[in-house]
C-alpha cells in the first residue's frame, strides 16, 4: 500500500495582525481543516490532504477557497504556496506575488526546485552560501547532484545531510496544531452580497448540519453555539446561546442556530459571510441525553446515523437535508 500524497498550503497574510486577530484567522481556517499550524507573525500552514475529499475540490481550488474566506471575513489579502510538504509549500509562497498562488505538483518538484538559487533553500544562511559559491555551487540542483561525501567535506556531516535532503525536495515534518481545538467552526463565505432572508436561513441550516456531522465524527457534544455574521461593509454581529442540553444532533443544533439568526433581525441586510462555532465541547460518553417518549425522535436519530454512514462511504454530497438540495 502506498502512502497517500500530502497537500500542504502555506499562506502569507498581507496584514499586520494582533494576537487576537491572528487567533481568529486560525479559527476560520480550522473550518477547512483541523490541521492548521501557526507560523507567526503573519503566516500559517494547512494540511489539506483530508479536506479535499470532504469538500470535493482540487488542491488548487481548496487554497483559493481558503484565501477567499480570509478576504471575505477579515479583508485580508494573501499569497500562497501549495506543494507536497511544508518546506516546498513555504518556498512556493515566498516565490508568489501578492495575491497569487504557486502550485508545485509532486511530480514537478525537482524541475521547479533545481534552477532556484541556493539562498532560497531553508537552512542556508550568508556564511553557508558564501562557502558554496566559492566552490561554484549556485543552484539547488547543483547541491542535489553533488556527491554526499563532497558536500560533507565542505559543510560537515550533519549540515550536508540536511541540505542534501532539502535540495532534493524532501521534508517529512507533519503539520502540528499548537493545541487541540477547544471548539469547532463551520463558515460560509458568499460569492456575492446576499440580501435574501431565505438564503440566510439556508446558509445557517447548512452550517448547523456540518457542525453536527463533525461532532458525531469526533464523538463530541457541544453545549453552546455562537453565530457571527459579517456584512458587506466589513462590520459584524455575534450572538451566543446555550443549548437546552449538550448534543450532537443536527436538528437540535439547527433549531438553536436558526434561533440565533432570527434574534439578529437581519431582514434585508447585505451579508457577506456566516460563521457558526460550537463551544463547551465534551466527550460524547461523558454527557447525558434526556430520553424522549416521542418515537419520531428515535427514528430521526436512526436516520441521521444511517446518513453519516452513507457520507463516510460515498462522500459528503451523498445525503443532504431536503432544505439544502439544489
Amino acid at each position: 500500500m502506498t502512502a497517500r500524497q500530502r497537500h500542504i498550503a502555506h499562506l502569507h497574510l498581507h496584514a499586520e495582525l494582533t494576537e487576537a486577530q491572528y487567533s481568529d484567522v486560525i479559527e476560520v481556517m480550522s473550518g477547512i481543516t483541523p490541521h492548521v499550524q501557526a507560523v507567526p507573525p503573519n503566516a500559517l500552514q494547512l494540511d489539506l490532504t483530508s479536506a479535499l475529499r470532504y469538500f470535493d475540490l482540487s488542491p488548487y481550488d481548496m487554497v483559493q477557497t481558503a484565501k477567499m474566506r480570509l478576504k471575505a471575513h477579515y479583508g485580508i489579502d494573501s499569497s500562497a504556496g501549495l506543494a507536497g510538504n511544508r518546506m516546498l509549500a513555504a518556498m512556493a509562497a515566498d516565490a508568489s506575488a501578492p495575491g497569487d498562488t504557486t502550485w508545485v505538483p509532486t511530480g514537478q518538484a525537482a524541475d521547479w526546485l533545481y534552477p532556484r538559487p541556493v539562498t532560497a533553500l531553508p537552512g542556508i544562511g550568508r556564511a553557508t552560501a558564501d562557502t558554496l559559491h566559492r566552490y561554484g555551487l549556485h543552484t539547488i540542483g547543483q547541491i542535489a547532484d553533488l556527491p554526499p561525501a563532497t558536500l560533507q567535506r565542505l559543510l560537515g556531516a550533519g549540515q550536508a545531510r540536511l541540505l542534501t535532503e532539502r535540495a532534493r525536495g524532501h521534508d517529512p515534518r507533519p503539520i502540528i496544531p499548537a493545541e487541540p481545538a477547544a471548539h469547532l467552526v463551520a463558515d460560509l463565505a458568499l460569492s456575492r452580497d446576499c440580501l435574501d432572508p431565505a438564503q440566510h436561513h439556508r446558509a445557517v441550516l447548512g452550517l448547523a448540519d456540518r457542525i453536527g456531522q463533525r461532532l458525531r465524527g469526533e464523538r463530541q457534544f457541544t453545549g453552546r453555539l455562537t453565530l457571527a455574521v459579517r456584512y458587506a461593509d466589513r462590520t459584524s454581529t455575534t450572538r451566543t446561546r446555550t443549548l437546552p442540553e449538550p448534543t450532537d444532533h443536527s436538528p437540535a443544533l439547527a433549531a438553536t442556530a436558526l434561533g440565533l439568526l432570527t434574534s439578529l433581525g437581519l431582514q434585508r441586510a447585505r451579508v457577506r459571510a456566516f460563521v457558526l462555532r460550537a463551544d463547551d465541547l465534551r466527550p460524547a460518553g461523558s454527557t447525558y441525553r434526556q430520553l424522549s417518549m416521542d418515537p419520531s425522535d428515535a427514528r430521526a436519530r436512526a436516520v441521521e446515523a444511517a446518513a453519516d454512514r452513507a457520507r463516510r462511504r460515498f462522500g459528503q454530497e451523498a445525503v443532504r437535508p431536503a432544505a439544502l438540495a439544489d
